[in-house]
């Protein structure tokens, strides 16, 4: 039982040390700064946080339970059939919060499944009430206080990704973005082809 509290507040500890941090990519400048995207055999480099990052293009989802509203179990290949956009938050996370009322925004157009799965060790117990808090009545409290899908898809917190219909990655986003806006929109845009 210890190794597992460990494990967790390991977890959480480097979970949030990164929350409002983006990934230092080998090649950064002495000031910090990522380089402008750059091909790579595989994928880009993102530039900077909020930037697209195709280097997991083609990734199968990771097959990890996490929770639905109601506290039943499910995984991202109960979404296959159509594109998703999931988007790994905590309640505690600034740079989530900070992008919160626009993915809202966008889960209420209804054109594309946004799935926000709330990385609160407390699981939908925090998420609910945190989103009825804020008005934000599109997403959905779906839960994963067991962090298996920060863990596998090694994602900081805000990551957002793209799933096409079979449930391979098209690109993801770490850091807040504005998910109304004309550089989302273009990059929301590959869902459907």
């Amino acid at each position: 039982m210890r190794s597992v509290i460990a494990l967790l507040l390991a977890t959480t500890l480097l979970l949030t040390g990164a929350c409002d941090r983006r990934p230092q990519p080998d090649g950064q400048d002495e000031a910090g700064t990522v380089p402008e995207v750059a091909a790579t055999g595989g994928g880009e480099v993102p530039a900077k946080a909020g930037a697209a990052d195709r280097s997991h293009k083609g990734e199968a989802a990771p097959d990890v339970q996490f929770e639905r509203p109601d506290g039943t179990p499910t995984s991202l290949a109960s979404f296959r059939g159509k594109p998703v956009l999931v988007n790994l938050w905590a309640t505690w996370c600034a740079p989530c919060i900070q992008e919160m009322p626009t993915l809202d925004a966008l889960a209420g157009e209804g054109k594309l499944k946004v799935v926000a799965v709330s990385q609160d060790l407390e699981g939908g117990k925090a998420a609910a009430p945190f989103l009825a808090k804020n008005g934000w009545k599109n997403l959905a409290a779906y839960a994963d206080p067991k962090l298996g899908l920060s863990t596998g898809l090694n994602a900081n917190l805000p990551t957002t990704i793209l799933y096409d219909a079979a449930g391979k990655e098209l690109w993801r986003v770490q850091g807040a973005m504005e998910w109304t806006g004309a550089e989302a929109r273009a990059l929301l845009g590959e869902a459907a082809g």
